[in-house]
C-alpha cells in the first residue's frame, strides 16, 4: 500500500480552498493532516475574509480536520508576517509535511510569490486547482454540492447589494461580464458553509454590514 503524501492546506474558508481541499481529498494521493490559517488578533477574525474565529472553528469541526492557526497584530509588517510564517513552515517540516496545498487558479504573480516563500525550505507548494478556468471552477463547485456565501464586495468592482447574498447560479447569472465568477481579481470572497466535506452545515447569521477601507463590504456574521 503507498504511502499518502502529508499535505498541509492554506485555508481561508472560501470557494477556492474548499474545491482544492475537496480534490485534494478525491485524489486518494495525500493526508490532508491540517489546515492553516491567519487570523487578525484584534478583531479575531480570518485575514482578508473577516470570517469570525468562532464560526471559522465551526467550520473546521464540521470538516473533521485539525486546524493551526496564526495570528497577527492588525498592522503587521510584510517582513514580520514573513518571519512568523517562516517559523511555521519550518515546524511543518518537522512534523513530516512534505507539501502546502494552496487554491489558486491562474494568477502568476502570486504562485510566484508563495514558490520564492516556500524555496529551500522543505515544503514543496502544490496547486490542485491551477489551469482551471473560473468557469469550469465556479461549476465544479456547485456541482459538488458546497454552499457558500458572499461575505465581502469590492465595491470598486462589483455592487455592494451583493453582499451576504448566496453562492449559487442565480448569482453567477447576474454578474457583471468583467466579474471574474471566482472572485480571482479580488471582486468578492466567500464563506462556505455546507457541502459534501461537511458533517453538518455551519449555522450562522447575516446580520447587516460594514465598510473598511472605504471600499470593502463585508457582511456582518454571527
Amino acid at each position: 500500500m503507498a504511502i499518502m503524501k502529508k499535505v498541509c492546506v492554506s485555508w481561508s474558508g472560501g470557494r477556492d480552498s474548499t474545491l482544492m481541499l475537496y480534490n485534494l481529498l478525491k485524489s486518494g494521493e495525500f493526508n490532508v493532516s491540517s489546515l492553516l490559517t491567519t487570523l487578525n488578533a484584534k478583531s479575531e477574525k480570518v485575514l482578508m475574509h473577516d470570517i469570525p474565529h468562532h464560526l471559522l472553528q465551526k467550520q473546521v469541526s464540521s470538516l473533521g480536520i485539525p486546524l493551526k492557526e496564526i495570528w497577527f497584530d492588525e498592522k503587521v509588517s510584510n517582513d514580520v508576517y514573513e518571519k512568523v510564517m517562516k517559523n511555521e513552515i519550518q515546524n511543518l517540516v518537522q512534523s513530516g509535511h512534505e507539501y502546502m496545498a494552496f487554491g489558486d487558479l491562474f494568477l502568476e504573480d502570486i504562485r510566484k510569490y508563495r514558490e520564492k516563500n516556500l524555496a529551500d525550505t522543505g515544503l514543496q507548494p502544490i496547486f490542485p486547482l491551477w489551469g482551471m478556468t473560473s468557469e469550469v471552477s465556479s461549476q465544479a463547485f456547485l456541482n459538488a454540492g458546497f454552499k457558500a456565501t458572499i461575505i465581502c464586495v469590492d465595491s470598486d468592482q462589483l455592487d455592494p447589494s451583493f453582499t451576504g447574498a448566496e453562492y449559487n447560479q442565480a448569482f453567477l447569472d447576474s454578474l457583471p461580464d468583467q466579474v471574474d465568477p471566482c472572485g480571482e481579481n479580488g471582486e468578492f470572497h466567500t464563506f462556505v458553509y455546507d457541502g459534501p466535506l461537511f458533517d453538518t452545515p455551519v449555522s450562522f447569521d447575516v446580520k447587516g454590514s460594514y465598510i473598511k477601507f472605504d471600499r470593502f463590504h463585508y457582511a456582518e456574521l454571527y
